[in-house]
């Protein structure tokens, strides 16, 4: 009984002085339930002990002004230990509801840590009780109540004061909960408070939460379909991440690939086998050979979250094919280049043993139209797809770019790409047409451009 009591006073004077030394250092870590700390476990099974902690806190003015926060504290570490989820969410909430006012009323902001450890618990604490919930057989609606309370938190740091820097952290806890209850769209008015409100500049929040925001809203930009935002922001919170972080890289990658992939930069072989994403390994070569076939190989987990991406390169693999063949019946033909007809593609799919009939290449065709992957229109009577003479297969986000080659090239001549760079490196795998070209520099059309790589050419 003495040793439990002597751990629950320590426990209150380190409080105490955490927050008259403003030591948000000290504090947060008196906060972290979940963090199975020695000290917290300890002090959890001290109050199975010692029964009456509350008459403790009461009776000591040093300890009585944080009773509302300490109080129901101590219920959820108690909770905690014993494995009652569902009521340490509860008594937490209770705490984190008390701390809410406390930190509003501190002028500075030395206890952001310790409040960025108050959203961090109340949401990990949240899908823990709602998984107890579940598996009761009762509605899962804690994390929602997590999610009510952290908009509260959000409100607090959304001032012109130093405290809100803070904002981003919370945001992105708040992404969190949203991705998991499937509630994306409550992401977009946190979002127009960060990015159009004057109180924030985003380069004064932390790396960390930028790479987070970056991450999530990239994520969201797929969803959108909105590609070339996505490529931004994810591509953003890949070269901001940790390099020693692999987990985070890679959760990065699985969305930031088939995003390069739908403006057509191809990843080397070993990024996929170092971040354990070989099954992408599928699509590239389905668009390097125009084989739609690959992607039905693609794991369903695999296809979670990418699946708007992965079907706008399916699309871009039957553009690559037609593309192909309009090459070869240019070099064939250049006066009838352009008019390709619908059993040419047919015969073209099944010598890649993939059996589609007319009408089946009618209706891809179409769509590849309407997307906007082709410039033609149909003869139907004929069963022909006549194609735009002036650039049938429009670039993915085409840009005007510059290279030096060490071959003379002519206007008109097709050439590959291949880019080098830490991550990304590939091949462009489909000829681009040059635009113009002098003795030394040469300007052809490419899907996208970036500082961090290295691009050569060589002839197709």
């Amino acid at each position: 009984m003495g040793e439990a009591h002597r751990r629950i006073t320590e426990y209150l004077s380190r409080f105490a002085d955490a927050v008259s030394f403003q030591d948000g250092t000290s504090l947060k870590q008196l906060l972290s339930v979940s963090s199975n700390s020695s000290s917290l476990l300890s002090l959890a099974d001290a109050l199975n002990v010692f029964q009456d902690a509350n008459r403790l806190i009461k009776q000591s003015e040093k300890y009585s002004q944080f009773g509302e926060i300490i109080a129901p504290l101590f219920r959820c570490l108690q909770s905690y230990r014993i494995g009652n989820l569902l009521d340490a969410y509860h008594s937490f909430e209770k705490a984190a509801n008390a701390f809410l006012p406390e930190f509003r009323n501190w002028e500075s902001a030395w206890a952001l840590e310790a409040l960025y450890v108050i959203a961090y618990e109340i949401r990990i604490l949240a899908e823990r009780a709602d998984r107890e919930l579940a598996s009761n057989g009762k509605s899962p609606e804690k994390l929602k109540g997590a999610g009510s309370f952290l908009m509260k938190v959000f409100g607090v740091l959304a001032g012109k004061g130093p405290k809100r820097v803070g904002a981003l952290y919370v945001t992105c806890q708040l992404f969190k909960i949203y991705f998991k209850l499937g509630t994306v769209h409550l992401c977009r008015s946190v979002i127009r408070s960060i990015e159009t409100a004057r109180i924030f500049d985003f380069e004064e929040f932390p790396k960390r939460d930028k790479v987070t925001y970056m991450y999530y809203t990239g994520r969201l930009e797929v969803f959108n379909e909105n590609f070339p935002a996505a490529d931004h922001k994810l591509s953003y919170a890949l070269m901001h991440c940790n390099p020693r972080n692999e987990a985070n890289i890679r959760m990065i990658l699985k969305y930031l690939i088939p995003v390069k992939l739908s403006i057509g930069i191809l990843p080397n072989d070993q990024l996929l086998e170092k971040y354990g994403l070989v099954e992408y390994s599928n699509v590239v070569q389905a668009l390097k050979r125009g084989i739609s076939g690959y992607f039905g190989r693609l794991s369903r987990s695999m296809k979670i979250g990418v699946f708007l991406v992965l079907e706008k390169l399916e699309l871009q693999v039957y553009q690559r094919l037609l593309k192909k063949i309009y090459i070869i019946q240019k070099q064939r033909d250049p006066n009838k280049a352009h008019q390709m007809k619908l059993e040419v593609i047919v015969k073209a799919l099944k010598w890649l043993e993939i059996d589609m009939d007319l009408d089946e290449v009618e209706c891809i065709v179409a769509i590849l139209i309407y997307k906007n992957l082709v410039k033609g229109y149909f003869a139907h009577k004929s069963k022909v797809v006549v194609l735009s003479k002036q650039d049938p297969f429009p670039k993915l986000n085409a840009k005007p770019v510059v290279f030096a080659s060490a071959k003379p090239l002519q206007v008109g001549q097709w050439v590959c790409v291949r880019l080098k760079g830490p991550l990304l490196g590939g091949q462009l795998d489909n000829p681009l047409e040059v635009k113009s070209a002098n003795k030394d520099l040469v300007v052809v059309l490419v899907g996208h451009t970036s500082r961090a790589y290295v691009f050569s050419l060589f002839t197709c």
